[in-house]
């Protein structure tokens, strides 16, 4: 025994009770090691799901955004005499706010507009025969437009 170092010494001192904790403690180990690898396991598929929800949300926002784009342009389309610019926004709900809210300015306007061309009314018929403006005629032309007035000739 003259190649005996003091490890092997301590491993052929070491006494069975010992051993059976140290196996134990090993077995309890093992166990750990293989819940940390079923917790990783179902982890990694937890994020492979969430990865293809993610994927799934984003193919549905993108459709979403096309369908709120297409509703825009229909709405501009069927309302011809708001501009295009006022009519706008991210969601149906925004579109359909900035509609009533164009409409409603069109209905002021329009309402301005025939309030006035109410106020500047033209009667109908023939105007009345006012006076001719002798301001700016000749003694000549002034002569002639008094001959006229009063039937003579000129």
């Amino acid at each position: 025994m003259e190649n005996e170092t003091p490890e092997t010494k301590e491993t052929q001192n070491t006494a069975p009770e010992d051993l059976e904790a140290i196996a134990a403690q090993l077995e309890e180990e093992k166990k750990a090691k293989a819940a940390a690898e079923v917790s990783l396991a179902e982890k990694d598929a937890r994020i492979a799901e969430l990865e293809a929800t993610a994927a799934e949300l984003s193919q549905v926002q993108e459709a979403r955004d096309q369908a709120v784009a297409k509703y825009l342009d229909a709405v501009r389309a069927l309302n011809p005499t708001i501009p295009r610019d006022i009519i706008a926004g991210e969601t149906i709900e925004e579109i359909d706010a900035s509609v009533e809210k164009a409409r409603t300015i069109a209905d002021a306007v329009r309402a301005n507009l025939e309030a006035q061309a109410r106020e500047v009314r033209v009667p109908t018929g023939a105007p009345t025969r006012g006076s001719i403006s002798l301001e700016g005629l000749s003694p000549r032309e002034k002569i002639a437009a008094g001959i006229q007035q009063k039937g003579g000739t000129s």
